[in-house]
């Protein structure tokens, strides 16, 4: 998937705070962005929704092996278990250049699939509506089960609707999710941000 250009700078935005000046001031290390995050490095690459295996073969040409296998001793941990795994990898620095080629190579790549299987005709809608839905599971993930994920369920018909109005509108619902949490205000902002950008295809 070739990003619009309008997507990629929603998701930098929201994942590095725009681009190499932010990160290179805030992100260069680890970080742990809070609540069922796992630790996360480069360009929003969260080790806990990742396996042993696919962090070897997304980094290793961009770290050392002992960066990497400290790194790797994160897969898989989220919420408190990753907030007490960041002091072990504070140290190690991967440069913006190297995060921004693992994001452009393969990250895009890996949640665009993601995206397909989870919202099936995504594919077919307006290049910035599909970029907020990258959005979205590139902060989210694909489950569609549970009271917390009633909206995603309804995009995933609105997509096959290419009903933009009302994948927006769903979009700006889920901020209901987060009321009254630490992460409340970057989440709103984003789902704005979205929806916003889904908004666009109406004018197209």
């Amino acid at each position: 998937m070739a990003l619009s250009s309008a997507s990629l700078k929603l998701i930098l935005q929201f994942e590095v705070g725009g681009g190499k000046t932010y990160y290179e001031k805030l992100l260069k290390s680890p970080t742990w962005p809070g609540e069922a995050s796992g630790v996360t490095i480069g360009v929003g690459y969260d080790l806990g929704y990742y396996d042993a295996a696919q962090i070897q073969a997304d980094w290793e040409d961009y770290l050392t092996p002992k960066a990497l296998k400290r790194l790797i001793a994160c897969a898989g941990k989220r919420g408190k278990d990753a907030e007490k795994a960041i002091a072990g990898v504070k140290d190690i620095v991967i440069d913006w250049d190297d995060a921004l080629a693992v994001f452009k190579n393969t990250t895009i790549s890996t949640f665009w699939r993601k995206a397909k299987l989870a919202f099936p005709g995504v594919e077919k809608l307006h290049p910035n509506a599909r970029g907020a839905m990258l959005s979205l599971v590139f902060n989210r993930g694909t489950s569609l089960v549970g009271e917390r994920r009633k909206e995603m369920r309804a995009i995933k018909e609105l997509v096959t609707e290419k009903d933009y109005e009302g994948i927006a509108d769903q979009l700006e619902a889920m901020k209901r999710i987060w009321v009254g949490t630490t992460i409340a205000e970057g989440m709103n902002r984003r789902r704005d941000a979205e929806a916003a950008l889904v908004r666009t295809a109406l004018k197209a």
